[in-house]
């Protein structure tokens, strides 16, 4: 019977870990489903730009793993039972369950609104590809009145700012509004805070710092000063979440549900489950924990590939980088920020800003979509074959050299 691996979720994370397993595991004994709720490969790192009227590539999975061996199942997760290993699935048929060996759980996140009252009735977000359509609709639904809008982005991490900039050159007869709930740019070096203000002045956002705001109403932002601000188009970019899902199975998670993992990004609770990007709890080589980014499921995705090739294969499993380099923030499609920090992740103080660091951030996105487009790109001939099955084709061999026994 075939090694049956399981990878929840086709995001950055999970996408390069499902072609990377195909490309390195021989298939004669090895068996590759993905579980994705979407047919479409989603940019998330550019959904801003798709809400502010931009067209973004979206390559459907089915021709992302054409040809690679990997299964794909579109479908959404509805449970996990680690100790019988199985998986829940829903979708049009009504759904099933999915056994496994091995489980890779890189189910991502999503827009966190912090129960605040009114945000989940009123705000948009671009945390998916829908809820970045409808802000888009909602944008141009304020273009074709002629009269302008209000657009007041809440957050100032880099979400936020990459929207508010993004709105604001896209559509220049809006109004746009970015709340900061301390000061703006507070994680960036001296000049990068500077290079960030003058950018939010030349765009025309009002920027409002060391606000928090208590409460989003349909057609105005309730701050915690007593401050009211209009706004035609609420969105919300205050932090990001993991579902329950791991959590209610039983793995070992933290308090904000992201599952505990060891170097290798196995679960510390069920040593079957790995977890790379948004979902995993992973420690950094600078002993910090890393932070949800893409960057971050690059790095734990090829930590989980070399620690379940290693284990199923019988290899040494080698630790691979873990890091936090730093920051690329597009400030619109001309301008942008390069911030890298030390060791302890903080920002050095020397950055990189303007069109060259627009172009190194616009590169950065090309090459992220190209790898997990080709996700079997330069497959060897010869591909890894489990322990076991290697050990069986082994004794096959000496039993057929010593006339149908094997040695003892």
């Amino acid at each position: 019977m075939k090694h049956r691996i399981v990878v929840l979720g086709a995001g950055y994370a999970g996408a390069y870990v499902a072609g990377t397993l195909a490309r390195r595991l021989s298939p004669a004994d090895t068996e590759i489903t993905v579980v994705n709720a979407v047919p479409d490969f989603v940019q998330r790192l550019r959904l801003h730009q798709l809400a502010a009227g931009q067209d973004i590539d979206a390559p459907k999975l089915a021709d992302v793993f054409a040809g690679t061996g990997v299964r794909l199942r579109l479908a959404r997760v509805t449970a996990l039972d680690p100790e019988n290993q199985v998986v829940a699935v829903a979708d049009a048929d009504g759904g099933g369950e999915l056994g496994y060996d091995t489980l890779l759980y890189a189910l991502g996140s999503h827009g966190d609104d912090h129960a605040l009252p009114g945000v989940a009735e009123h705000a948009f977000d671009v945390a998916a590809r829908p809820s970045a359509l409808r802000l888009r609709e909602r944008l141009d639904s304020l273009g074709r009145r002629g009269e302008g809008g209000r657009v007041v982005v809440v957050g100032d991490g880099l979400t936020g700012i990459e929207t508010a900039t993004e709105i604001a050159e896209s559509r220049p007869g809006l109004s746009v509004a970015l709340i900061a709930r301390g000061e703006l740019g507070a994680r960036l070096s001296a000049g990068a805070r500077g290079h960030l203000r003058r950018a939010c002045d030349r765009l025309g956002i009002t920027v409002l710092e060391h606000t928090a705001v208590e409460a989003v109403e349909a057609t105005r932002v309730l701050c915690a000063d007593g401050t009211a601000l209009a706004s035609d188009a609420t969105v919300w970019t205050a932090g990001f979440a993991v579902t329950p899902l791991a959590a209610a199975g039983g793995l070992e998670v933290t308090e904000n549900g992201r599952i505990v993992v060891d170097r290798t990004m196995r679960s510390v609770s069920h040593p079957n489950v790995y977890a790379a990007g948004d979902s995993a709890y992973a420690i950094g080589d600078n002993g910090r924990p890393l932070p949800m980014s893409c960057a971050s499921a690059g790095f734990t995705g090829r930590q989980a590939v070399e620690a379940i090739v290693g284990r199923l294969t019988g290899r040494k499993i080698a630790n691979t980088t873990l890091a936090y380099p730093g920051n690329h923030i597009s400030l619109g499609r001309r301008d942008g920020i390069l911030q890298l920090v030390d060791g302890e992740a903080q920002a050095k103080p020397k950055y990189l800003g303007g069109r060259k660091a627009a172009r190194i951030k616009a590169g950065i996105l090309t090459m992220s979509l190209w790898t997990t487009s080709h996700p079997t790109f330069g497959m060897p001939k010869r591909k890894h074959r489990l322990a076991a099955a290697a050990d069986a084709t082994a004794d096959k061999a000496i039993s057929h050299r010593e006339g149908g026994h094997v040695a003892a």
